[in-house]
């Protein structure tokens, strides 16, 4: 079973023993800096941590425990939220050196939403510059020399520590699945719009998505249910098998694109949930879906470069390479192809969803092959197509590769229903996390 560099917590079992009152809000806190001061030296995940502040939010906290007042599952839980998102009387600098007083003065929805949960919001982790490609300045827990990947850098290598139970992430292209793949920890991307994204810096109006990351499948779950008020109504299943789970294999791009040594690893973790009783279908994707890629760059870039525009040649000399390189492509994008973009980007998505009639969810490798070197943040192409259509995905570890670093697995859902997508995820990470063993 692929484990973390650490032995770390999850959420459930931590919120266990809270509401059991075996351990206290302030421990559970206090747990979180301890690994914190032991790691962050090292992985520079954090922009800034609130000790005194999530110190005294956890007292609170074990005071209404102590009256019998339980806010649920989050009740106490230390949280990291990624510098794109504002809390307020903290800067929200996105990575820009000239932002980094930019004070927010209200919490954006989605941090009220945890804060009425119980949630300890522990600190800001680090963003790559803008959400964008350049390398951050955090490190790959399992491989210091390898990268986190990006954009939601250190909210995963937060998590994969242990310096957090919980973090909170964005994907415009694969900026929450990457990154947790790469560090050997969960993450979801819910359905476009599912996540109140007010207060978030923007990047891509038509692609940006907010999502947790997490050590399981079961914590993404209980964070997505604060994230978006309401619990997620399960699947037909639930947690047991009524009927085998129906897969849609993903080849062509997928398998083309993959490092050869880690697609022969994710057919093998395939093979095993056959056994266990899935059902396997190859699923032929429309064939607008060969422009998926192309298309997702020309809305990106355009809209990234809209957003900058008002002060980006006033700063152009600060932002990094990357950035740069995103934003000028964008400037040279035309009306027409964007608006032609845009049109194939509404037309895709009933189609792949037509597409999966008869199985549950699609599956794939959630990156290429494990971490690869710092110079880059890895290769979204397989989380972007879904950033695009805007589909609920969840992604989770399920063994190693032949440099013992996590490889991982991303399930696609149907959108509004990541109930069901995370029942057969649940199913799914239960037999190959016990099949690693």
């Amino acid at each position: 079973m692929p484990m973390p560099p650490v032995s770390a917590a999850t959420i459930a079992q931590v919120s266990d023993e809270i509401r059991r009152k075996q351990r206290s809000c302030l421990d559970a806190v206090a747990a979180c800096l301890a690994r914190i001061d032991q790691f962050e030296p090292e992985i520079r995940a954090w922009v800034s941590v609130d000790r005194e502040g999530a110190q005294a939010q956890a007292r609170q906290l074990d005071q209404e425990l102590a009256l019998g007042q339980y806010r649920g599952p989050l009740h106490g839980i230390p949280i990291g939220i990624k510098d794109l998102v504002d809390v307020a009387g903290w800067p929200t600098a996105a990575g820009a050196p000239w932002l980094k007083d930019a004070v927010a003065h209200m919490d954006a929805p989605l941090v009220v939403r945890l804060r009425e949960a119980g949630a300890v919001i522990l600190g800001k982790t680090v963003t790559t510059q803008f959400a964008c490609f350049d390398p951050p300045v955090t490190r790959n827990p399992w491989d210091h020399s390898r990268t986190p990947g990006g954009s939601s850098s250190g909210s995963a290598a937060a998590v994969a520590t242990g310096m957090c139970l919980g973090a909170i992430g964005s994907q415009t292209g694969g900026s929450i699945t990457r990154p947790a793949a790469f560090c050997g920890v969960a993450g979801c991307k819910p359905t476009f719009q599912r996540v109140p994204l007010t207060g978030v810096y923007p990047l891509s109006k038509s692609l940006d998505h907010g999502g947790p990351i997490a050590q399981t499948v079961g914590d993404l779950r209980l964070l997505l249910e604060a994230l978006i008020g309401s619990r997620l109504v399960s699947g037909k299943r639930g947690s047991d098998l009524s009927h085998p789970v129906r897969l849609g294999r993903l080849d062509g791009m997928f398998r083309d694109r993959a490092e050869p040594g880690a697609w022969q690893i994710y057919e093998a973790a395939l093979t095993r949930l056959a056994q266990a009783g899935a059902e396997i279908c190859e699923i032929a994707l429309p064939a607008t879906f060969d422009e998926v890629l192309a298309s997702h760059r020309t809305i990106m870039t355009r809209e990234i470069a809209d957003v900058h525009r008002p002060f980006y040649r006033q700063h152009q000399h600060e932002y990094l390479p990357a950035v740069r390189g995103v934003i000028e492509a964008g400037l040279q994008v035309s009306d027409d192809a964007y608006a032609s973009a845009r049109q194939h980007q509404r037309g895709l998505l009933p189609a792949v969803v037509a597409a999966m009639q008869r199985v549950d969810a699609l599956i794939c490798p959630a990156a290429i092959g494990p971490a690869p070197s710092p110079e880059t943040t890895g290769d979204p192409c397989f989380n972007a197509p879904w950033s695009y259509t805007g589909q609920p995905t969840v992604s989770f570890p399920f063994d190693l590769s032949a440099e013992g670093l996590p490889l991982a697995v991303q399930l696609v859902g149907r959108p509004d229903d990541e109930g069901a997508l995370f029942d057969t995820a649940a199913w799914c990470e239960r037999i190959l996390r016990t099949g690693a063993q």
